[in-house]
């Protein structure tokens, strides 16, 4: 009777997928018992490995060389990893429309408190990514001059790409090209995929693959970098009629609108990830003529980068009259700023 496909067996025949990958060389008992998943020794692997080939998993090219995996056994690896990849993805969905549904309501509740507080206009984003880590990447023969890249990041934004070619791709080379893709550039941010990087994939895809390589990499890229709307909140901006240097009713009308609006506070409030690593935490001071606005060119505007971790990242921003009280603005920003980590943090 032939043997059935356990969870240890999946394990080892995960390890020599993975170790193959890497290597192009037969994979041995030896170096599978070394993998931190297993608690296993050498005979009883050997063991496995003979039940794996028996079943047409792997393959033995050589007497006493270690296996390789077979077609069969490629395909059984991307079939189970892209029922695990959907299933991440769908709980990946449903988390994040529960997180969003409560950031939106947080971020509301604290520009509005700002505004309370301050007796000043007041503006947050929401958290944008910065270097978001490619989750997933699937290649889909469309017809014999192109392919469908579907990309997923760590962030579950999915970028649908098309990608042109001279020559196709026969089933088998772009399953093992997925194969390839995934294992060498899953869990990278952008920055992580170097030339060494790149160089080791071309290499194990192989010469023909190099220029397929590129194009991949060039769509990950975009993909990667494309960033979501980005969505404003903003409270207070009837404070503007507090003080008579702003109560005029053209400026104040100005005023008013651009935070209606919000479309012209994107430029001074898009994040900048750089700003959260600085000494102040990402606090600018703009006065009068400073202001990158026109509408707030009579007024002092204050904002603060905030860091939530995992790559999140936005901005706060008070707008008043040139003598706000500096000092309270500084340290109340300051103190939402640690706020949003720890309820972050607490979160999780």
């Amino acid at each position: 009777m032939q043997a059935q496909m356990d969870e240890r067996k999946w394990t080892i025949l995960k390890a020599i997928i993975k170790t193959y990958l890497e290597t192009g060389e037969p994979v041995g008992s030896r170096t599978i018992s070394k993998f931190p998943d297993l608690n296993l020794s050498s005979a009883t692997i050997r063991n496995e490995m003979s039940d794996l080939e028996e079943m047409g998993y792997i393959l033995q090219p050589h007497t006493s060389a270690g296996r390789i995996p077979s077609d069969a056994g490629y395909r059984l690896y991307v079939d189970r990893m892209m029922e695990e990849k959907d299933q991440e993805v769908t709980d990946m969905k449903e988390m994040m429309i529960q997180r969003q549904d409560k950031m939106e309501l947080m971020m509301k509740q604290i520009v509005r408190l700002l505004a309370a507080n301050t007796n000043y206009a007041t503006m947050i984003t929401g958290p944008r990514y910065h270097r978001a880590k490619l989750k997933f990447i699937q290649l889909s023969i469309v017809d014999d001059q192109q392919l469908l890249a579907v990309i997923v990041t760590q962030t579950n934004v999915v970028r649908n790409r098309i990608i042109n070619m001279e020559h196709g791709l026969d089933s088998e080379t772009v399953l093992k090209m997925n194969i390839l893709l995934n294992t060498s550039l899953n869990g990278l941010t952008l920055e992580e995929i170097n030339l060494s990087t790149i160089s080791k994939l071309k290499l194990e895809a192989g010469g023909n693959y190099s220029d397929l390589v590129n194009r991949v990499l060039d769509e990950v890229a975009q993909a990667v970098s494309q960033e979501e709307e980005m969505e404003i909140y903003t409270s207070g901006a009837t404070n503007f009629f507090r003080y008579p240097e702003l109560s005029d009713s053209a400026k104040a009308s100005e005023l008013i609108s651009t935070f209606e609006e919000k479309k012209p506070l994107a430029e001074l409030m898009l994040p900048d990830s750089a700003e959260t690593e600085e000494g102040d935490g990402g606090i600018k001071v703009y006065i009068g003529q400073e202001a990158p606005l026109e509408t707030m060119k009579d007024c002092a505007v204050v904002t603060a980068s905030y860091d939530m971790g995992d790559g999140m990242y936005g901005k706060i921003g008070i707008v008043g009259p040139k003598r706000m009280d500096y000092d309270k603005v500084v340290s109340t920003l300051k103190k939402v700023r640690r706020q949003l980590d720890e309820i972050y943090k607490n979160d999780d």
